[in-house]
């Protein structure tokens, strides 16, 4: 090999009468679920996140790599503004959510379509049946018995209902800590998100509830967009369709899972996911 690529062979192409009407026509494109521009972040004077760029493609799981302290979860804030608990933050660049402006948006009606599970399990000092059922009473989802089937039908859609059907009534802090994390994603789908975001949420549970989550999120897949932020390059690898590797507040890389792991394009994605830093 001498490093450069063979070269094109140009041949002749006959022309035929073929009508153009039998031509392949073009393909059209769907419109990312989130498009993120631009995006820089502060907390006050320090800058967290610089001129992030990044497509979320609808009904997929996408996640977020890199080593502690790089911005991911920072990121995975912007997209339904829970930053704004923080004073002094800041935001510049756009994020838009089926090309409406989330900066601007009223936010109530944005966490109602943009839900998200934290990295430890926060049921409420409820019962299990009240936990899923708050939200969908703030946003007025119903009464006794449609709020009942609301309720099954998020247990369910986070895989928890057979095993909590007969204790509904009971503390949330009786649940183990897997349970406790699905019982938490079960109250995100209860008002029925078009996009769920999850920070590091198999960090804290043992390797079953771990693979509990993971098989969660397939199904979930169907019919909502997942956003990921994990430490665990192997649950990236294994759930996502799309991954991206944050270094220092920077986006160095975005790709399909396999291109990421298999084929990294940066040198500094190849370290990171081959163990040499981080």
């Amino acid at each position: 090999m001498n490093g450069f690529a063979n070269p094109v062979v140009m041949t002749s192409i006959p022309m035929t009468d073929k009508p153009a009407e039998s031509e392949p026509k073009a393909t059209a494109v769907s419109a990312p679920k989130i498009a993120v521009a631009g995006l820089n972040f502060h907390y006050g004077a320090h800058q967290v996140l610089h001129d992030i760029n990044l497509k979320v493609e609808e009904k997929k799981i996408t996640a977020l790599i890199g080593p502690s302290g790089c911005g991911k979860s920072t990121f995975l804030r912007t997209l339904n503004r829970m930053y704004e608990t923080v004073r002094h933050a800041r935001v510049e660049g756009q994020v838009r959510l089926d090309r409406e402006d989330v900066l601007s948006m009223d936010v109530s009606a944005l966490r109602r379509r943009v839900g998200m599970v934290f990295q430890r399990s926060n049921p409420f000092p409820k019962t299990i049946f009240e936990n899923v059922a708050y939200g969908l009473r703030v946003n007025g989802g119903g009464r006794g018995a449609n709020l009942a089937e609301k309720v099954e039908a998020s247990l369910r859609r986070a895989a928890l209902w057979d095993e909590v059907k007969d204790q509904l009534h009971k503390s949330a802090y009786a649940l183990s800590g897997g349970q406790q994390q699905r019982l938490c994603i079960a109250r995100a789908l209860a008002v029925e998100p078009e996009v769920l975001l999850l920070d590091e949420p198999c960090s804290a549970l043992d390797p079953i509830a771990t693979a509990k989550i993971e098989e969660l999120l397939f199904g979930l897949r169907q019919s909502c967009t997942i956003v990921i932020v994990t430490h665990n390059m192997q649950q990236a690898a294994r759930v996502a369709d799309d991954t991206g590797f944050f270094l220092l507040g920077r986006l160095i890389e975005f790709d399909e899972t396999k291109l990421i792991f298999k084929k990294p394009a940066k040198k500094e994605t190849e370290d990171y996911i081959t163990g040499r830093f981080g």
